[in-house]
C-alpha cells in the first residue's frame, strides 16, 4: 500500500436507519437531485455503531502517526540509548494498535444490526458495512479549471459546484433501500460527466479522494477519479448485502427479494473485480472481491434452500431427498467460501466471526442434509398410494430412480433398490444418516461456542439448538433396545440444486442523470480532453453578397467554410470555428436553425459573434465533435449512449493508475466515444449565408 494511504482516519458504517431521511436541496438550475441521504446525527442503532467506529478510527489514526514518527526517528538516530527508548515506545504503540483493531473488528463483525425484525427464526446472513469517505471540496479545483481551461467566469458555476458537493455528501449516508441504491447510482453516473469535464488525461484535478477499508478502517488516498468510482461501486454492492440481510425470509416474497439483493451484490463485486485493477485498499483487491462474490453466491444458495423448505409441504420420499440435496449444495458452497477465506492474504484480513459463521453454516447444512435423508428413508409416503395400480408402479419407479442418484458413491451392501423396499434396512440407513447429522450439529455448535461475537447472537443459538434437538429426537425414535449392530457409516450425499445462483451485473442505465455542468456546452466539444484557443469576438457587417460563411450542424454550430475576400474572412472568422454566442446570447446548445435566425435578424449595425477554435491534442475528440455537430437531438443521444455503454462496457475509469492509460501511445477508449454516424451525411446540413 502506498505511503500516502496512511492519512486521516474517519471511518463509519455509512447510513443510519431508513426513517431518518435527509433531503437534498433542489431549487433552480436543471432540477438537481431529488434523492435522499440519511441524517448521520440520528441516534439509531446503525448511527451509534457508526459513531463508535469513527471514534476508534481517530484513535487508530493517532497511534499510526505516532508509530510512523517513532520509526523515522529509529532509522535516523545513531544514539543507542535513543534507539532503545524508541523501540520501547514502538512496542507500546503496537500493543495499543492491536487492541484498537480488535475492537474495530468486533464492530465490523456486528451482524445483528442489519438483520430483519421478523420474529421468524432464520440463520442470520452476513452483510457488509459501507466504505466511509471524508468530505471533498471541489470548489477551488473546479473553479480554477473552468477559468483556465474553459475561459469562463467561474463564479457563474457556483450553483453547479454546490449541487455536486451536496450530491456527494448525500451519497456518504445512503438509506438502506432502493432510494439509497439510486442515490449511489446517480453519483456513480454523474462521475462520467465529471471525468469528461474536468479530468484531462495529462494531469489531475488536484482533488484528493480519501476512502477507508470496509473491514479494517485503514485509510487510502488517491487523486484519480477511478478510485472514487470504484469505491462507490463497492458501496453499491455492500448496500445490496444489507438490503438482502434485512428481508423477512419467512415468506417466499421476502426470500425472493433477498435472492435478488445478494445476486446483485455478487454482480457489483464481480464487476469491480473484472474491471478495476491495482486497488490501493485490501477490501477492493482481487482475492477479497473473489471471496465476497463467493460469499454472496453461498447466501443466495441458502435462500434457495429456505424457499424449497417453505414450499415443500408433503413428506414424499422424492421431496425429502430433494431437500437433502439442496442442503448439501448449501454446505458445499459455504465450504468453498471457507477455503477462500483460509488463503494466506485473506486469513488475517477476514473477521474471525465471518470465518466462524461460514464454518458453522457449512456444518449446519451438512447436518440438515443427513437429517432430511433420514426422514426420506423412514417417514416417506408414496403420493400414488390411493391411485390406480399402474400409476403406483410408475411412482415407485420414479422414487427408485431418484434414490439411485442420491449418493456420490454407491454404498457397500445390498442394492439401493432392495434397501428402498425393506423397512428395516431403510431404518438402519436412516439411523446412520441421523448419526452423521448429530455429529455435524455438534461440530457446528462447537465452532459457534469458540467465537465470542457469535455467542452473543441469540437467534443463531436458537437455530442450532432446535435443529440439534430435532435430530437427537429422531435418532431416539429410531433407536431400539435390541439394536446391537454397530451403526454403519452413512454415505456422502450428492449435492444438487434446482436453481443455480445468477451473478447479476449492475445496470447503471436504470438511473438517468443530467450533466450538472451542461451549461459549459456540449460534451463533444467542451470537455477536458479538448484544447481550443481563447474566445474571439468577430464583428460582421452584412454586404450585398451576404456574410460570406457556411454553417454546419448544431450544438454547437460549426463554421464549415469562409468565402475568400468576403465579410467573414476579412473580420477574422476561420473555417473550423465554433459559434458559442451571437450578440452576447449563449448558443452552445443552439440548433442550426436558431443560429441562422439570429444571423438573419441582425440589424444594419451588424452582428457580433463569439467563436472558439478547437486545437485538440486528441484527434478522436475533434472527429467526435464534427460527427455529433449535426445531430438533431444532442442531449438525448448523449444520454442514450451513456446509459447503454455503462451497463456493457468497462472502458471508462477502469485503472487506478492513470499512467497505464497513456502507455502504448494510443487514445484510451471512453464511454460514449463511438458513434455510428458517417461523414457522408455531414454536408447535407451545410448552408451558405
Amino acid at each position: 500500500m502506498e505511503e500516502r494511504a496512511t492519512r486521516d482516519l474517519e471511518m463509519s458504517d455509512g447510513a443510519s436507519d431508513d426513517d431518518m431521511p435527509l433531503t437534498l436541496p433542489t431549487e433552480g438550475g436543471h432540477g438537481g437531485s431529488i434523492r435522499k441521504g440519511c441524517d448521520p446525527l440520528a441516534q439509531t442503532q446503525r448511527s451509534k455503531l457508526q459513531h463508535r467506529r469513527a471514534r476508534i478510527n481517530q484513535q487508530i489514526n493517532k497511534e499510526m502517526r505516532m508509530r510512523a514518527g517513532a520509526e523515522n526517528l529509529f532509522r535516523a538516530t545513531t544514539n543507542n540509548k535513543v534507539k532503545e527508548t524508541v523501540a520501547l515506545e514502538l512496542s507500546f504503540v503496537n500493543s495499543n494498535l492491536q487492541l484498537l483493531k480488535e475492537e474495530l473488528e468486533e464492530l465490523n463483525s456486528n451482524m445483528e444490526v442489519y438483520q430483519t425484525d421478523s420474529e421468524a427464526i432464520n440463520v442470520p446472513m452476513i452483510p457488509l458495512g459501507l466504505k466511509e469517505t471524508k468530505e471533498v471540496d471541489f470548489t477551488v479545483s473546479i473553479q480554477d479549471f473552468i477559468c483556465e481551461h474553459y475561459g469562463e467566469d467561474c463564479s457563474l458555476y457556483d450553483k453547479e459546484i454546490k449541487e455536486l458537493m451536496e450530491l456527494r455528501q448525500a451519497m456518504r449516508t445512503p438509506s438502506r433501500n432502493q432510494a439509497g441504491l439510486e442515490l449511489l447510482m446517480e453519483y456513480y453516473n454523474q462521475m462520467y460527466y465529471l471525468d469528461q469535464r474536468f479530468f484531462p488525461l495529462h494531469r489531475n484535478l488536484g482533488v484528493h479522494f480519501h476512502w477507508y477499508d470496509s473491514l479494517t478502517g485503514v485509510p487510502s488516498c488517491q487523486r484519480t477519479l477511478a478510485f472514487e468510482k470504484g469505491s462507490v461501486l463497492f458501496n453499491i454492492g455492500a448496500l445490496y448485502t444489507q438490503i438482502g440481510a434485512r428481508q423477512d425470509r419467512s415468506t417466499t416474497a421476502g426470500i425472493d427479494k433477498a435472492i435478488d439483493a445478494f445476486q446483485r451484490a455478487a454482480g457489483a463485486f464481480n464487476y469491480l473485480k473484472d474491471n478495476f485493477s491495482n486497488a490501493p485498499s485490501l477490501d477492493m483487491s482481487g482475492p477479497s472481491l473473489c471471496m465476497l462474490v463467493r460469499l454472496m453466491v453461498a447466501q443466495v444458495q441458502e435462500c434457495v434452500f429456505e424457499r424449497v423448505t417453505l414450499t415443500t409441504q408433503d413428506t414424499h420420499l422424492t421431496s425429502q431427498l430433494r431437500l437433502a440435496q439442496e442442503a448439501a449444495r448449501v454446505s458445499d458452497v459455504y465450504l468453498l467460501v471457507q477455503q477462500t477465506m483460509a488463503q494466506p492474504l485473506m486469513k488475517d484480513y477476514v473477521p474471525f466471526s465471518w470465518a466462524s459463521m461460514v464454518q458453522v453454516k457449512s456444518e449446519h447444512f451438512r447436518a440438515l442434509s443427513h437429517y432430511y435423508a433420514a426422514v426420506a428413508l423412514c417417514d416417506h409416503t408414496l403420493s400414488t398410494e390411493e391411485e390406480e395400480e399402474e400409476e403406483e408402479e410408475e411412482g415407485d419407479e420414479e422414487t427408485e430412480k431418484a434414490f439411485l442418484h442420491f449418493y456420490i458413491n454407491v454404498p457397500a451392501g445390498p442394492p439401493l433398490s432392495q434397501v428402498l423396499r425393506d423397512p428395516e434396512k431403510r431404518r438402519k440407513l436412516g439411523k446412520a444418516h441421523l448419526r452423521r447429522a448429530v455429529i455435524r450439529h455438534e461440530e457446528a455448535m462447537r465452532v459457534h461456542s469458540l467465537c465470542k461475537i457469535l455467542r452473543k447472537m441469540d437467534i443463531l443459538q436458537d437455530v442450532l439448538s432446535l435443529t440439534h434437538k430435532r435430530s437427537l429426537d429422531k435418532y431416539s425414535e429410531l433407536d431400539r433396545e435390541d439394536d446391537f449392530d454397530e451403526t454403519a457409516e452413512a454415505p456422502e450425499i450428492q449435492s444438487q440444486t434446482h436453481q443455480k445462483p445468477d451473478i447479476t451485473p449492475p445496470n447503471f442505465s436504470t438511473v438517468q442523470v443530467t450533466d450538472i455542468f451542461q451549461r459549459l456546452g456540449p460534451l463533444s466539444v467542451f470537455c477536458a480532453r479538448a484544447r481550443w484557443g481563447p474566445t474571439r469576438v468577430i464583428c460582421l457587417q452584412r454586404r450585398e453578397g451576404g456574410l460570406g460563411l457556411t454553417l454546419r450542424g448544431d450544438s454547437p454550430v460549426l463554421v464549415a467554410g469562409v468565402v475568400p475576400g468576403g465579410c467573414a474572412a476579412e473580420a477574422g472568422l476561420r473555417e473550423g470555428d465554433y459559434i458559442v454566442a451571437v450578440d452576447g446570447q449563449d448558443c452552445k446548445w443552439a440548433k442550426h436553425g436558431e443560429v441562422v435566425h439570429m444571423l438573419k435578424s441582425c440589424s444594419d449595425r451588424g452582428v457580433e459573434l463569439s467563436v472558439v477554435t478547437l486545437h485538440s491534442h486528441d484527434t478522436q475528440v475533434e472527429r467526435r465533435a464534427i460527427m455529433l455537430s449535426h445531430c438533431s437531438d444532442k442531449e438525448n443521444t448523449r444520454q442514450r449512449l451513456l446509459g447503454g455503454a455503462k451497463g456493457q462496457s468497462s472502458a471508462s475509469l477502469l485503472n487506478w493508475n492513470r499512467k497505464k492509460k497513456r502507455e502504448g501511445g494510443g487514445v484510451t477508449k471512453r464511454l460514449g466515444s463511438t458513434f455510428s454516424l458517417s461523414f457522408g451525411s455531414i454536408r447535407d446540413t451545410e448552408s451558405m449565408y
